[in-house]
């Protein structure tokens, strides 16, 4: 019921913010009340984990409009579920630095998706720097996942003696903070890596690296939507 009532009023305060703005200009189609509708639309999809579904409705609206930070940051994760690493890249490469206003574990989130999306580009050098931010704000239990691709990062740029540091953060952090069953494979995983590691000798073990789960199950929790219209306008529309 809350959450019927927030899209409720957030669509009401759209139709109010779009009209007040502009005139609808005779290319387009549909009418600022169409358009709030499909924005609450998109927000309800992209609260009960549809990203795809919630991906299309959000960029047709930027297509038309300059959604504000937030709103081209659902976008964005949504292309990171739609398994859209140059889009989610694109977008929060120039969208970070407008996120400083927003709660630090949110942030965290972003940072972490844009650090994966450049991980998966083999962009290690710009995956490095996303992923340090993510654990300057993450929780302590997420602490290990950033820990573990940095050490791969590392790796992979031929700085073992980093990869090794990394990998050993990692495996302490997935100990005391994840000691869960479904981390144990990882685990055995890191103390493999570690092993391999000498100074003498250093052994990539064969994984699949490029996953889409890891943070799976936090975006609608930990993306708050109560405070969205602290931060600008709803919606801009270009001139």
């Amino acid at each position: 019921m809350k959450r019927k009532l927030f899209v409720a009023f957030l669509v009401i305060a759209f139709v109010a913010l779009l009209c007040h703005n502009s005139q609808p200009t005779r290319a387009q189609s549909r009418t600022p009340a169409n358009d709030s509708e499909m924005l609450g639309k998109a927000i309800e999809y992209f609260q009960s984990g549809k990203f795809h579904e919630a991906l299309l409705l959000f960029a047709n609206l930027d297509k038309r409009y300059k959604l504000n930070p937030r709103f081209r940051a659902f976008l964005a994760v949504c292309y990171y579920y739609d398994w859209n690493d140059e889009k989610t890249c694109e977008y929060l490469d120039s969208l970070i630095p407008q996120l400083e206003p927003f709660a630090p574990h949110e942030r965290s989130i972003y940072y972490y998706i844009n650090a994966e999306s450049h991980f998966n580009l083999k962009q290690y050098e710009k995956a490095i720097g996303y992923y340090e931010q993510m654990v300057n704000v993450c929780y302590n239990n997420e602490k290990s996942d950033a820990f573990y691709r940095l050490g791969y990062c590392h790796l992979f740029n031929n700085d073992s003696i980093a990869a090794y540091d990394y990998f050993n953060s990692a495996l302490a952090y997935y100990k005391q903070f994840r000691n869960f069953e479904s981390d144990k494979p990882r685990v055995a995983q890191i103390e493999k890596m570690i092993k391999g590691l000498t100074p003498d000798k250093h052994v990539l073990q064969e994984e699949q690296l490029m996953v889409r789960d890891t943070i799976k199950g936090r975006i609608i929790n930990d993306i708050n939507l109560s405070d969205i219209y602290e931060h600008q306008m709803l919606i801009e529309v270009d001139e």
